[in-house]
């Protein structure tokens, strides 16, 4: 309890915790993004308990893996080489993951723009539940380990790190709903994200080849097509609006 309250009165750890927040909520849209377009495929009585699933495992991931930091560290050193390149469990986890990524994006994309006649007919049903929730769970700890390894590299203090984690999990829960109602209101945005999942993809898979790719950059290019998308949707309900008013 002693060294809880000395954390308390140390401003670097309340700055190191605003940092850590503001990480987790950036790599919890990633996370987000690729939930809301899976759980959308449910039927619509199933797609937010399939959200709250997805987003509680990736909070019991998370924090798990904070119980294992100490052997997480380790997964960063190299266990073999490909081309004179150390490729560590970390480094495997993540190309798996952006390789997944990329698959699955490139999927969507093929069924949104010519769906199979069953998937017509079968409509947002054509995903079963527990494929649903089998991917979700493959994404979040894909993410889960990329987000707590970074965390590890910018403070030691567990506790930090859980309010951190906390923190970032009920953002997605508040947003997970609304975020998945507006994807599935406007096409365009199902296209711009998976757009997104396929940019986060070839992004992890040049980070566990060693390529840095700086987080800013990527967020930067999302904010201004999104920010591009939103202009585009504001364009079309005001012409909407002008024709119902002629």
């Amino acid at each position: 309890m002693d060294s809880l309250v000395q954390l308390a009165a140390d401003p670097t750890a309340w700055a190191a915790l605003a940092t850590l927040v503001v990480m987790e909520v950036v790599l919890g849209i990633d996370n987000l993004i690729f939930i809301s377009i899976i759980t959308n495929k449910l039927p619509a009585e199933q797609q937010s308990r399939a959200r709250r699933i997805g987003i509680g495992l990736a909070l019991i991931l998370r924090i798990g893996l904070l119980g294992t930091v100490a052997y997480i560290v380790h997964l960063t050193q190299p266990v073999f080489e490909i081309f004179g390149k150390g490729l560590s469990w970390r480094d495997m986890i993540l190309i798996a993951g952006g390789l997944f990524l990329l698959w699955k994006a490139t999927k969507e994309i093929h069924h949104s723009l010519d769906p199979d006649p069953e998937e017509k007919a079968g409509g947002s049903g054509s995903l079963g539940f527990t494929a649903a929730i089998g991917q979700i769970l493959i994404l979040d700890l894909v993410f889960s380990i990329d987000s707590i390894i970074t965390a590890v590299g910018m403070t030691e203090h567990v506790p930090i790190m859980v309010i951190a984690v906390l923190a970032a999990v009920t953002v997605m829960l508040l947003a997970a709903d609304p975020l998945s109602r507006f994807i599935a209101a406007n096409p365009t945005v199902v296209m711009l994200a998976l757009g997104f999942l396929i940019m986060i993809g070839m992004t992890l898979i040049a980070e566990g080849f060693g390529a840095h790719v700086p987080k800013g950059y990527v967020y930067t290019a999302m904010a201004f097509s999104a920010g591009v998308e939103v202009l585009n949707i504001l364009g079309r309900r005001s012409r909407k609006g002008k024709r119902k008013a002629a």
